[in-house]
This record gives structure tokens, C-alpha cells and sequence, in this order.
């Protein structure tokens, strides 16, 4: 599943990176902290892997 916002990629990429211990888990704030907690690794990767070209920087709530 494709990220839909810029900022949701850039989180999922926080979060992918505590997930693997290469950052600490202490230092991740709002989304990406929750994203850490209840996504797979794998599910992260997708997000994170989505190019940033085509997205908006963040996507109104509905």
C-alpha cells in the first residue's frame, strides 16, 4: 500500500528505521510512534518505499 502524503511516507520511514534498532524507539514523536508500534516491518517498508515526487506534502483529514 502506497503512502498518500509526503508526510506520512517521511514517518513510515522513522518508524521503519526504530523498528530495525537503527535509531531509538525513544525518539520518535506522533505518527511514526504510533506506526512502530502496530505495523510490521513490512508493511513500514511499503510506506517508506513510496517516491515522494508525486505526493503532497500532507493530505486534508476527512
Amino acid at each position: 500500500m502506497p503512502a498518500k502524503s509526503q508526510a506520512q511516507q517521511k514517518a513510515a520511514g522513522a518508524a521503519l528505521s526504530a523498528k530495525r534498532g537503527e535509531t531509538k524507539k525513544s525518539d520518535l514523536k506522533g505518527a511514526s510512534r504510533s506506526m512502530e508500534k502496530s505495523m510490521s516491518e513490512k508493511e513500514l517498508k511499503d510506506l517508506a518505499e513510496t517516491s515522494r515526487k508525486t505526493l503532497p506534502e500532507r493530505v486534508k483529514p476527512r
